[in-house]
């Protein structure tokens, strides 16, 4: 448990992932700073909802419940993907103890840029692990250990079709723009240069106009889409630098 006078990071993992994903950044973070990272409803080994929802408020409601189960005071949501729209939807309730929000790639707070085309592909994808393999050669770049890859395929093939399919055709549709004027806590931006999931001009012209003034997007070279697999050593030091500036020791 996380003592009340320091920052714990809470990580909110991306679609078709879990918290494990989280992992290697928890270690090297460790022991100035703590990570904890739920599996979000329908993914990992989270249990479904007791009401089926999987709206991006209804996961903002689960994180919440997660950081009071956990007695968290001083937090820092690290959106990854997916979750960063949860992060974005949850900080706008402006809810106490936190002190900022990271962004990993995240999915912007408008609808996803994702072709009808490609949201076909990835439904029709769901279960077979080919696909989940060939998915991961996508949205890589970096080479991983083969542990690292059979997480990711794990993950993948773990989730539950109701969570996998309403991310696609709903979640990552909904439109909380107009919220983002009520995020007033510190942000910053992570994004791979390699991303062909969520490039940083997305991240630059859908997410960054609508945060705090003076948010950097910051870019992390030769990485691809899953920064806590490919750059953890990276994102772990610029999370670190991100908590002295908004709490400073």
């Amino acid at each position: 448990m996380p003592t009340s006078s320091s920052v714990t990071f809470v990580g909110l993992h991306y679609w078709a992932g879990s918290g494990r994903e989280f992992h290697a950044l928890a270690h090297l973070l460790a022991p100035a700073y703590s990570l904890l990272a739920p599996n979000l409803a329908g993914f990992g080994d989270a249990p479904p909802p007791e009401v089926i929802s999987y709206t991006v408020d209804a996961y903002a409601n689960q994180v919440a419940q997660f950081i009071e189960d956990n007695q968290l005071t001083q937090y820092v949501l690290v959106g990854h993907s997916m979750g960063g729209k949860i992060a974005l939807a949850l900080a706008a309730r402006q809810p106490a103890g936190l002190l900022g929000v990271a962004l990993l790639s995240p999915s912007p707070p408008t609808p996803e840029p994702m072709t009808d085309e490609d949201r076909m592909s990835s439904l029709k994808a769901y279960g077979k692990p080919t696909e989940a393999e060939k998915t991961l050669r996508t949205i890589t770049v970096r080479p991983l250990s083969a542990a690292d890859q059979q997480q990711i395929v794990q993950d993948n093939l773990q989730s539950s079709r109701l969570a996998y399919d309403a991310w696609l055709l709903h979640g990552s549709r909904e439109d909380i723009s107009a919220r983002m004027c009520t995020v007033e806590v510190p942000c910053t931006i992570l994004a791979g240069d390699q991303d062909a999931v969520m490039s940083p001009s997305v991240h630059g012209l859908e997410t960054l106009p609508l945060l705090p003034e003076g948010t950097p997007l910051e870019i992390i070279s030769g990485a691809g889409h899953l920064l806590p697999y490919e750059a953890p050593e990276e994102v772990a030091h610029l999370l670190r630098d991100f908590a002295r500036k908004i709490r400073p020791e």
